[in-house]
């Protein structure tokens, strides 16, 4: 994680934070394309680590609204996760893992995130971010509850004290 963050300092970005191993990063940039962001971060990953690696970026704004429209507010905090999403996937698509249903495990598909919840732990869920990057063809990365409420506390800060 030391490496990577020192990579994308010199790539330009500033206030970098990392959050635990699962390779969150948190910085401010003055480049407030998501999509360029997204091709600078795959392209220098690429050309330092040879890792091609698919590179998702969302502002706290993105990270407060997927939060504040997340159903399942029945569940507990660790039963709840998000799939997000790199583009929008083929409504086609959409509507075949619709017809999906597997015990204890659940799931709402929108256009740039999967809200989905897991009675038996995601860990052991069907419906992991594998399944969910096969079935819609577009590439994903999946967070917990708590990673996903770290990310936007962290975010927050970051835009607070740049």
């Amino acid at each position: 994680m030391a490496e990577l963050r020192e990579l994308l300092e010199t790539s330009g970005l500033q206030n970098l934070r990392t959050y635990i191993q699962s390779v969150n990063v948190i910085f401010n940039a003055s480049n407030q394309n998501s999509s360029q962001l997204e091709k600078q971060i795959k392209k220098a990953i690429m050309e330092y680590f040879s890792f091609d690696v698919s590179v998702l970026v969302k502002t706290p704004k993105e990270i407060q609204s997927i939060l504040e429209n997340a159903p399942f507010s029945d569940k507990k905090p660790e039963q709840i996760y998000f799939t997000l999403l790199s583009q929008i996937p083929d409504p086609n698509l959409v509507q075949e893992l619709r017809k999906i249903n597997y015990p204890n495990e659940g799931f709402i598909i929108t256009d740039y995130c999967v809200y989905g919840y897991s009675l038996i732990g995601f860990g052991r869920a069907k419906c992991s971010n594998n399944f969910f990057e096969r079935k819609l063809k577009v590439s994903s990365t999946s967070r917990n509850y708590n990673t996903m409420m770290k990310l936007l506390s962290l975010s927050k800060e970051i835009e607070v004290n740049g």
